[in-house]
């Protein structure tokens, strides 16, 4: 979705959807909305597949509009996110939510999606808390919900955010999983507890192979850190049974029920009836072949995640020899594959194995060990590597320990990403500073999304008051409304920016006049991504 400002800034609002229409939602709008309760909370069920009970319900946004009827989320939580009003209708959903929800029974969860904005103020686990206790909701039964792409904003803060969620007892959830690029990394930053499979794999996984053993892969993965894995976007009995023979948990998707009112949530809950759900047998569901399942459900799923698994994997014996892995593995040791199996890991990489020796006993012993990053000794060719490794302990019937289940992922690239990042960053910074002009960053509709620090010396604003629209409260008010005309010709026609105006100065030179400038810069599909430009003392 694509969102604009219309004639002044802030006074309406037009939201373009991806099917075309247009729908025209002014401010005032949304506060009718919330004094009059028009943004309700939905339910979509979440189904036990081990079981076939009902697991809980996952929280999901509607807006009944007098005039529009229900407004779908993709049409307003965008606009919410920009706009600053996502915390309030954030607060006003899970009050209703948690309500509804301490009403019926206490093995029942509820899973929230949480915005990416919200994941840089530190205050979401405490208004979560609060509204809990005014509700008499456990937030045991709370399952929080976080997309990989909102990690990759602010993993600090996303960090300081999970800690405080789960010191509260709250549960978290990795959504969306396999769609952003640092998934892996995020899966040992975090203390997550459930692993989404994204909706674009179960959807595809009943014609396409290649999303079988995707799907197979998360699922393993999961299993191997001690993450529950969930699966969105389940619309047939087929999809249900194959998630159920690859060892899926939980599902939710129209095939088990649409979002539903809170007001059927009693109904519902009263007289659900498992689907799809059946004792296991010898019989492979759906398309699922010999090839996907060979010959047993456990060995397929095993072959699936050594297969198709983006990260390092081994299984290891009591006697520390390498039983199985994959390539990718074996790429990482620099060694065949075939050096590896029967041989023992001080054998294969015995510069590696003081490093890891005492957690590959630890786990022996049966303990858990997700998370461990190391550097590896510097090699011949003089580089070493940073990798994170988890260690499970792997139990026969009997529950004793059979070996342990490794995970490596090379941490390499991304942390060498990380540091040019910062490095450009850095050096991005200074030179704005160092400039004679006033560089500035505005997105397509004249947000304000970076300045100089010259421009708080010169205006007075302070803090993030210059974000978003804000800059233009420190114009004077008759050079408002042309200024305003003037930029927005250039985003109607793409033509460069280049306008005069006053901005409130010192005591001793109350207005001084600004010539600004500026270019857009356009995206391969013709698109304007943002405008650059800087400010200058007006002749």
């Amino acid at each position: 979705m694509f969102l604009r400002p219309s004639g002044r800034p802030g006074t309406e609002w037009q939201a373009i959807g991806v099917v075309g229409a247009i729908v025209s939602i002014k401010r005032e709008e949304i506060g009718r909305a919330f004094d009059n309760g028009d943004f309700r909370p939905h339910f979509q069920p979440l189904v036990n597949l081990r079981v076939g009970d009902l697991h809980g319900f996952e929280l999901l946004a509607r807006w009944k509009h007098p005039a529009r009827g229900w407004i779908p989320p993709s049409e307003f939580i965008p606009l919410a996110e920009k706009d600053g009003w996502i915390d309030r209708l954030t607060k006003e959903l899970l009050h209703l939510a948690f309500s509804s929800m301490a009403k019926l029974p206490d093995h029942l969860n509820l899973s929230v999606n949480i915005s990416p904005v919200q994941l840089r103020g530190l205050g979401l686990p405490r208004d979560i808390q609060k509204i809990a206790e005014q509700s008499g909701f456990s937030l045991e039964r709370l399952m929080v919900e976080i997309t990989e792409s909102a990690l990759t904003e602010d993993l600090n803060s996303a960090r300081m955010i999970a800690a405080a969620l789960k010191a509260m007892g709250c549960k978290l959830g990795l959504d969306d999983f396999g769609t952003g690029y640092s998934s892996l990394t995020h899966l040992q930053s975090l203390p997550f507890d459930e692993l989404k499979i994204d909706r674009s794999f179960v959807g595809s996984m009943a014609e396409r192979r290649d999303s079988r053993k995707i799907v197979a892969a998360v699922v393993g993965l999961g299993q191997s850190l001690g993450l529950i894995t969930a699966a969105e976007g389940v619309e047939t009995l087929e999809q249900a049974q194959m998630l159920q023979w690859l060892g899926c948990e939980l599902a939710q998707g129209w095939f088990y029920g649409k979002p539903m009112p809170a007001e059927d949530l009693p109904k519902t809950v009263s007289g659900f009836r498992a689907k799809g759900v059946a004792a296991m047998s010898t019989d492979v569901p759906g398309r699922l072949s010999s090839l996907d399942l060979l010959p047993s459900v456990r060995l397929a799923q095993l072959q699936a995640v050594y297969d198709g698994a983006p990260v390092g994997l081994a299984f290891i014996g009591r006697d520390l020899r390498y039983k199985m892995l994959n390539r990718r593995l074996a790429q990482m040791n620099g060694r065949p594959l075939e050096d590896h199996i029967g041989n023992t890991v001080a054998q294969t990489v015995p510069g590696l194995f003081p490093l890891v020796e005492g957690y590959l006993l630890r786990a022996l012993d049966g303990e858990a060990i997700p998370g461990v990053e190391i550097t590896t000794p510097v090699s011949d060719a003089g580089e070493s590597r940073t990798i994170l490794l988890s260690y499970e302990p792997a139990r026969d019937e009997a529950g004793e320990v059979v070996g342990v289940s490794v995970a490596i992922v090379d941490l390499s690239p991304i942390r060498r990403a990380e540091e040019a990042r910062r490095a450009a960053e850095g050096h991005f910074r200074q030179m704005m500073e160092l400039l004679p002009q006033i560089p500035w960053i505005i997105d397509p509709e004249g947000r304000a999304l970076d300045v100089s620090q010259r421009w708080l010396q010169i205006s007075g604003q302070t803090g993030d008051q210059w974000t978003g629209f804000g800059w233009l409260d420190a114009l004077h008010p008759d050079d408002l409304k042309p200024t305003w005309d003037a930029m927005n010709a250039s985003f109607k026609s793409g033509n460069p920016i280049d306008t005069v105006f006053r901005v409130r100065g010192s005591p001793a030179d109350p207005w001084r006049r600004l010539r600004s400038r500026g270019a857009a810069n356009v995206g391969a599909n013709g698109k304007i991504i943002c405008w650059y430009g800087s400010l200058e003392e007006a002749e």
